[in-house]
């Protein structure tokens, strides 16, 4: 038996509760996997999985078995990298989620620069703004705006991203420019968001000193950020977007900031990973590029 390789499946069994998937983030087969774990209970003499038709999970005894070889495997990595660090590059494969406007606008077009950097690490890349399970789908890290709402899972903060509120030059030509929010509650039209999983709108806010107004009644709305950028180049109303992907068409002509004297509280993007995830070289070297590249932008928007 290669008991390293049996621990390695046994743990990717628990994180994800399948064999199936495990098999497939390891690049096995299932039954090489199914193998794997009965050998390893063999030669421990334990019973670390409950097996049944519909689902996997650890014993009492697999799941003090997974604490400890957790910690072996993340020791042992960090070993290798370690003194593999010292000839090479960190090399391999990333598996990254991140939001789809946040990828297309900015991610994307600065990979380049990560890859000049470092040759040997390829990136798959999800786009989505649904919530991923990072264990269950073998992501190595996300990166999401907004509030954190797991307190598992490792998160390092990138920037503090900031709002704009703008319109088309066509827009305001039609219904002229607004004075004050409280003027876009009855005299324009607005585009704004609404959250996929629950359907909910999300206003515009307007902050300035004491004063704080919530605008909503959007006539047009959409839960994804291209899809808020194109309506409002559009013309379909006024709306508010972050700053750092609209600034090309402001300085284009294509948009034109209103109500510049109140602000929006900014949205927090963090990068998030799992825990037993922070001894892996190539995930830091990436973590680190990321904050680096977007804390400077951000800065510079």
């Amino acid at each position: 038996m290669n008991q390293l390789l049996a621990m390695r499946a046994f743990v990717r069994v628990v994180e994800t509760g399948s064999f199936s998937r495990a098999a497939d983030q390891l690049a096995l087969p299932r039954s090489t996997v199914s193998k794997l774990l009965g050998d390893l209970e063999k030669h421990l003499g334990i019973k670390l999985m409950h097996r049944t038709t519909r689902a996997v999970a650890a014993t009492p005894d697999g799941l003090e078995y997974y604490s400890h070889a957790m910690r072996l495997l993340a020791e042992l990595d960090a070993v290798d990298n370690a003194v593999r660090g010292k000839r090479l590059k960190p090399s391999g494969r990333l598996r990254i989620d991140a939001p789809v406007s946040f990828s297309t606008c900015l991610l994307i077009p600065a990979l380049a620069d990560f890859r000049r950097e470092y040759p040997g690490i390829s990136i798959a890349l999800g786009i989505s703004d649904r919530t991923v399970n990072i264990v269950g789908e073998g992501v190595d890290c996300v990166i999401r705006a907004g509030g954190l709402d797991s307190m598992t899972m490792r998160a390092r903060k990138v920037a503090d991203l900031q709002y704009v509120t703008c319109a088309s030059p066509a827009y305001l030509e039609r219904m002229g420019v607004p004075s004050s929010p409280l003027d876009l509650q009855d005299h324009h039209l607005k585009a704004g968001y609404f959250f996929a999983a629950t359907g909910k709108p999300e206003p515009l806010l307007f902050e300035r000193g004491a004063e704080r107004h919530a605008i909503g009644n959007c006539a047009f709305s959409t839960n994804e950020g291209n899809g808020l950028l194109a309506m409002i180049l559009a013309g379909l109303g006024i709306g508010q977007h972050l700053r750092r992907i609209v600034q090309p068409y402001m300085d284009a002509g294509e948009l034109v900031p209103v109500l510049e004297g109140w602000s929006r509280p900014a949205l927090p993007l963090h990068v998030i990973y799992p825990p037993n995830r922070h001894k892996n070289t190539r995930l830091q070297v990436f973590i680190d590029w990321v904050i680096q590249t977007f804390r400077e932008e951000a800065s510079v928007a």
